[in-house]
């Protein structure tokens, strides 16, 4: 790699990173993916070509983590890649064009509302000074006039967004727009639907976690499973007294699934039932039912044998 010698001697020289790097780009990236933009950063400065296995090789990274450092950079619309080399862009100019690019889907109108909201400027205020030290991007300011607008949030809806968020290190974008949709799916608007929300949550996590006790778990329930409690608990009404008549018919398997389990009590939801008597009840009569007799069995086989719908083979056999 050849290298010329700069008039300025690097001992005096300084590289000035943009603080938007800082707000925007460096909580969200692997350190390693850290290290190489800050030193193609310093590079750019003097318009020196460098090989990627060199600067592995500088940088005392393996070769793949480079590679793939350099795709998240350019992804990220930090590097501009060319027929030879690549751009580092200017962070400055990016940001400026965020800031404006958004306003151009807010009416007069809209803007007119924002600027006149003393409550809404004093909740922006707030999350600044308590998520963003104070220093929150100029792009942030665009984004939440535009989530007022879209999710319908009051101003204590917003703020708690951004608490939520912090709270959790997950202060990006992509988080805080998957939280604000799960809110918007529950027709959260105001504090006190978030506060019925929040009691929803609660309920089904305790009911989760005594699934996870009970199955013997050793690992969180996923998105999915969570999703089958959420259904039982909220759709269904059903409560743990009976959600644990189904679990204990899993204990004759060897690797039970959420959905046997969701079979046995959407039959019992579909049949009416809303409490645990009557549920025992539809038990204790499918367990006395006479079984068919090893000779009836071996008519019954000259003829086709009809599918069903219903759940009744899953109690044939309960003890």
């Amino acid at each position: 790699m050849k290298l010329e010698q700069n008039d300025i001697s690097l001992i005096f020289s300084q590289t000035s990173i943009p603080d938007v790097f800082f707000t925007e780009y460096l909580s969200q990236a692997n350190g390693d993916f850290v290290k190489v933009y800050l030193y193609l950063f310093f590079l750019s400065k003097y318009n020196k070509e460098v090989k990627i296995n060199d600067l592995s090789k500088k940088l005392e990274l393996p070769l793949p983590v480079v590679q793939n450092a350099i795709k998240y950079w350019e992804d990220a619309g930090l590097l501009i890649r060319k027929n030879q080399g690549f751009i580092v862009t200017n962070l400055q100019e990016i940001e400026l064009n965020k800031v404006y690019k958004p306003k151009i889907s807010l009416s007069a109108d809209d803007m007119k509302k924002v600027q006149d909201s003393k409550s809404r400027a004093r909740v922006i205020d707030t999350i600044n000074n308590e998520c963003f030290q104070g220093v929150m991007s100029p792009i942030w300011y665009g984004d939440i006039e535009l989530w007022f607008k879209k999710y319908g949030f009051d101003e204590d809806v917003m703020l708690a967004l951004f608490r939520h968020c912090f709270n959790r290190s997950a202060l990006h974008r992509a988080y805080i727009i998957s939280v604000a949709e799960d809110w918007k799916k529950n027709n959260v608007k105001t504090f006190s639907d978030l506060d019925l929300y929040y009691q929803k949550q609660e309920k089904i996590n305790i009911i989760a976690n005594s699934i996870k006790k009970k199955l013997r778990l050793s690992r969180n329930l996923s998105t999915y499973e969570l999703g089958f409690v959420e259904k039982w608990n909220i759709t269904y009404g059903y409560n743990m007294d009976i959600i644990e008549i189904a679990l204990k018919k899993t204990t004759s398997k060897y690797n039970p699934s959420f959905e046997y389990i969701d079979k046995l009590l959407t039959d019992w939801y579909e049949r009416g039932f809303k409490t645990v008597d009557k549920i025992q009840v539809y038990l204790q009569n499918e367990k006395n039912k006479p079984v068919q007799s090893q000779e009836s069995s071996k008519k019954l086989k000259t003829f086709p044998q009809r599918n069903y719908d219903d759940l009744n083979s899953f109690y044939s056999n309960i003890n």
